[in-house]
């Protein structure tokens, strides 16, 4: 589907800096008329007005002050700065002997007291990646980079955006209380090159004093993160579809695979155990997507031997290429499945080469013997350690094309690059969701998917039928409803290519072929088919959970004490249906800051590395002890 002239325009200036997670999005940007300026000549010349330069003649950016007033046109009351400046835009950190405070922050001029932005200059820094390094271990205070410093102050003190402005750039960072934060970065060398122009309208758009101030509340810059983030939901539907798709696309790559072992790789567990194979598949997406977001969130090495040989991401980058240069071959070619059982191996195991080195994380995802098919073994069999000598067992042949069309499923959307960074706990969880409630079967007779809950029909069957009778008995397994037109093809059909041509509109995109006799498909589960697959969303989860939980707080405060964190981590809270975990998401977040500000009230806070964050300590302490989850569907509680 094409795309209008100003979403294109974004997705321009938004691919130049490369963002990481999410901080404003396209549609949002549409939504509230934002328009990056095409010609942006004059707003380059008035930057380079105010820019300066170093010894070696390079650009620089001026303090936030003069940028503010020379190129955003802000008035000086746009700004507090020094003593006016509030205490509670400050955070205290006793145990590092430290406190946060911005350097100038931006008051809301229609909300008394309420604060807009807060700016942190940062004179020193004379590299960008400065701004995601500890500083010096010798220098007193709390070792975190300037990053997550002002994340933290932007977590604590309520407001969602601020800005690092240093000499070579400025950065712009969302980081809401409870969601994954996001930033953005404008260098100072691109914006004075005659390529850097839309950076330097993107900066004006985003940051002008009519973007910040005048325009209706709904158009101005918070409202915009705001409205981003609510775009996610749509990026969750969506990728939970394309995730159903790779499903299917696993599930036939194994069966080829199957295929080229005459039956030896799946024919007996799947007449003894289909469920087997369909919970194999589905770990094999899970264990994808978990490092697709361990990837982007900087948590596995960046090591060339690691990103070169092991890491997804390089591996779909490879297989893209390859794809390009060869796309008639890719189904006769192997090796990446190979690379991502090594992987998956390397996680659980742990290991390494040179300074790459990656600790055994073991646990149930990626243990090699749950679902020991997906390695070429037989149910049961024993394995040997990672990097043992070689027990003669061959992996699976899928195919690389397999391979890729999983991954671009996982990885792309509307033709871009998706984010693992920018999604919550909950957009990950909606992935699960989206696959969970299916059965393996093999076709009995010609057979294909149809919509809209893509379950597959025994068209030889459905052919045995006459008129009526053929209608209703179609209707009632596909669940779906045909029109006149329809109906009176599907009475008329005299074979299956004429049956399939009168049902063509309703052909489900996850068979968009006829399965012949012996195909492996996922059917529908009655429970799915009843209650289907829903996103649920925090703007949803978020005040359910606080309105449930309020009395049972409440109750712990009986006789006019405060509740202490000890008497809150010892809560149960179960979700007897717990699909996949959202409202016990929210139930984490909201018993870990009523255990936070327990501590601080009551000078209880436990002693923390210097690194370590007092609400993620907080949200562990509460999963271990707090939540529960039950549910009919055994893969949903795994």
């Amino acid at each position: 589907m094409a795309k209008d002239p100003e979403t294109r325009a974004h997705q321009e200036w938004l691919g130049l800096l490369q963002p990481v997670g999410l901080v404003v999005s396209p549609p949002a940007l549409v939504k509230a008329q934002a328009v990056v300026a095409r010609n942006a000549v004059e707003l380059q010349r008035r930057l380079l007005g105010v820019m300066e330069k170093d010894p070696q003649g390079r650009p620089r950016l001026p303090a936030w002050e003069v940028l503010a007033r020379g190129v955003l046109d802000w008035e000086a009351e746009d700004l507090v700065s020094g003593e006016a400046m509030p205490t509670r835009l400050e955070v205290a950190l006793p145990d590092h002997q430290e406190v946060l405070r911005p350097t100038h922050a931006v008051p809301d001029g229609e909300r008394d007291g309420e604060w807009l932005m807060v700016v942190q200059e940062l004179r020193e820094v004379d590299d960008l990646q400065q701004l995601d390094r500890p500083p010096a271990r010798e220098q007193r205070g709390w070792h975190a980079s300037p990053q997550i410093k002002l994340e933290r102050l932007l977590r604590d003190t309520g407001v969602a955006l601020g800005m690092i402005c240093t000499p070579v750039g400025v950065r712009m960072v969302v980081a809401p209380a409870g969601e994954s934060s996001g930033h953005l970065t404008f260098p100072a060398g691109a914006m004075a090159e005659v390529g850097g122009r839309p950076i330097v309208a993107a900066l004006h758009m985003l940051l002008c004093a009519e973007r910040m101030f005048t325009l209706p509340p709904g158009r101005r810059l918070p409202a915009i993160v705001a409205e981003s983030r609510k775009y996610q939901n749509v990026v969750s539907t969506q990728l939970a579809e394309q995730v159903l798709r790779a499903l299917g696309e696993l599930l036939r790559g194994f069966q080829a695979a199957d295929e080229a072992t005459e039956g030896q790789l799946l024919g007996e567990v799947v007449r003894e155990d289909p469920q087997h194979v369909y919970g194999g598949l589905i770990t094999v997406l899970m264990r994808l997507v978990f490092l697709l977001y361990a990837e982007e969130r900087e948590m596995l090495p960046d090591d060339p031997v690691y990103v070169g040989h092991y890491s997804v991401g390089g591996l779909f980058e490879r297989l893209r290429a390859d794809a390009g240069l060869y796309p008639d071959t890719m189904d006769q070619r192997y090796g990446a499945w190979a690379q991502l059982l090594s992987l998956f191996r390397l996680v659980f195991d742990g290991g390494g080469h040179g300074g790459m080195w990656l600790p055994a994380r073991e646990g149930q995802l990626f243990h090699p013997d749950e679902y020991p098919f997906l390695e070429g073994r037989a149910k049961g069999s024993a394995r040997q350690r990672f990097g043992a000598e070689d027990d003669g067992v061959e992996p699976p042949k899928v195919s690389d094309g397999v391979v890729v069309r999983v991954l671009e499923d996982l990885l792309m959307l509307d033709g871009e690059r998706l984010s693992y960074r920018s999604l919550d706990v909950e957009q990950i969880g909606s992935v699960y969701e989206a696959v969970m409630g299916f059965e393996v079967k093999r076709t009995r007779g010609a057979s294909i998917g149809v919509r809209p809950q893509h379950v597959v029909v025994d068209l030889e069957e459905v052919l045995r039928g006459k008129g009526k009778a053929r209608v209703e008995a179609f209707e009632k397994g596909a669940g779906c409803k045909l029109g006149g037109k329809q109906q009176a093809e599907v009475k008329a059909a005299g074979s299956v290519d004429e049956l399939v041509a009168a049902i063509e509109k309703k052909v489900s995109p996850q068979t968009p072929r006829v399965l012949p006799v012996g195909s492996l498909y996922l059917q529908p589960t009655e429970e799915r088919r009843r209650s289907g697959s829903h996103y649920t969303p925090r703007s949803l989860t978020e005040p359910i959970v606080r309105t449930t939980l309020r009395p049972v707080l409440e109750g712990l405060e009986a006789g006019g004490e405060r509740a202490t964190a000890e008497r809150i981590l010892g809560l149960k809270v179960c979700d007897p249906a717990m699909g996949s975990g959202a409202f016990l998401v929210e139930a984490c977040r909201h018993l870990a800051q009523m255990v936070v500000e327990a501590w601080e009230r009551d000078g209880k806070a436990p002693e923390l590395g210097a690194d370590e964050d007092l609400l993620l300590h907080a949200r562990r302490l509460v999963a271990q002890r707090c939540l529960y989850g039950v549910d009919k569907n055994p893969f949903a509680v795994s």
